[in-house]
């Protein structure tokens, strides 16, 4: 951890975006925390397909570097990304209380700036006044990064490479709870990446019974490390997911690739009174039977970002009680020098061999994570 004594003058490294396909690792100012804030040592933050996304198409979801100030930030310019990370606290704002130096938090990133009826209602992320650290303000991509204090738990007897996968798996842990997800349930998650894999093991903790739904094999093995009762090819994935080779139907389907394919299959196959939730984002419409969804008493779910407040403590009881730690989902941390090559092509290229990649902005070469539990 870097103290605020060891800061190198006022200036740190940073993974800067500038718009597609045009991301620089620069020296820029260590920000100074505002009031409510805390100025945290990053750790290690993670990189997900949003970012990839990003990179590659946008700014869709970033604030845009050349445009006007963000609405709800009002940021400008330039945007530092990384919106899943962990870090140690080195200096505060006058009102970011109880967070003493070297207190190592996890970020759940969402915040809300102003009230609406959604944030009145215990809505907070849907509402036109959230914003997220890294995707509309400067994020974790960078050896220090200013968040707010009310987005931040502090943490104790966990390793920092598995606190910077909390904020990906409360995004799960809110997928699964959209789905009403019960003990006892059978549930199919689609898709046994960044948030399919995290999803497995939001549901296994609640005692569904669940299956894992993926084209590569490897993840498939890391889903049934998760506690997934099955894990199949999609070929296979027909007669699960409707039961027509016997067996009890799907209660739940989360659809986590985003993938048209993955739609049509879970469309076509869902069985009657099924809850479908959709975790993955559509790069396009998709179309719906309506009639269908009716005279099969269909749910369609959607379920975006997560609600800090119940679902990021949920993620950290998760994260905590894995025996095994989390690195085979998250087993390397890249240098900022190689987040291009080592992180962002290979989610781009789906070729990424890792579920998940952290980026350690201090690191000078790419590291094994520590992912065990405390004590092990």
């Amino acid at each position: 951890m870097q103290t605020c004594a060891q800061m190198p003058g006022e200036m740190m490294l940073a993974a800067v975006y500038h718009g597609n396909r045009d991301l620089r690792v620069e020296q820029v100012p260590i920000p100074v925390p505002r009031a409510d804030e805390l100025l945290l040592s990053v750790h290690a933050t993670g990189l997900c397909g949003t970012d990839a996304a990003e990179w590659q198409h946008g700014p869709h979801v970033y604030a845009s570097p050349c445009g006007a100030p963000h609405p709800v930030t009002g940021h400008r310019g330039p945007l530092i990304p990384g919106h899943e990370l962990a870090g140690h606290v080195v200096a505060r704002g006058r009102n970011a209380t109880g967070f003493p130096d070297g207190t190592l938090v996890a970020c759940g990133a969402g915040f809300v700036l102003g009230e609406d009826r959604l944030t009145r209602g215990g809505r907070p992320h849907l509402s036109g006044c959230y914003a997220t650290v890294g995707l509309q303000a400067d994020g974790g991509f960078a050896q220090y990064c200013a968040v707010p204090a009310r987005t931040c738990i502090a943490v104790e007897e966990m390793r920092p490479d598995t606190v910077a996968l909390a904020q990906p798996m409360a995004i799960a842990v809110h997928a699964i709870r959209r789905g009403r997800v019960r003990d006892g349930e059978r549930v199919v998650v689609v898709g046994a990446g960044g948030i399919g894999a995290f999803a497995v093991a939001a549901a296994v903790g609640l005692g569904a019974s669940v299956v894992a739904v993926d084209l590569d094999p490897a993840r498939l093995e890391v889903a049934r490390r998760l506690g997934a009762a099955e894990a199949i090819a999609p070929q296979e994935a027909g007669d699960v997911l409707g039961a027509a080779a016997g067996g009890d139907p799907a209660d739940v389907i989360v659809e986590a690739t985003g993938s048209a394919a993955a739609w049509g299959m879970v469309a076509a196959t869902a069985p009657v009174g099924c809850r479908v939730v959709i975790a993955g984002l559509q790069d396009g419409p998709r179309s719906v039977d309506l009639r269908t969804l009716s005279q099969r008493e269909h749910e369609l779910i959607g379920t975006n970002a997560h609600h800090g407040d119940v679902d990021l403590p949920r993620a950290l009881i998760l994260l905590r009680g894995r025996r095994e730690g989390w690195g085979d989902v998250a087993p390397v941390a890249v240098p900022l020098s190689e987040i291009v090559d080592r992180a962002l092509l290979p989610l781009v290229e789906r070729r990424a061999a890792a579920i998940k990649t952290l980026v350690d902005p201090w690191a000078s070469a790419v590291r094994p994570t520590n992912t065990t539990p405390c004590g092990a």
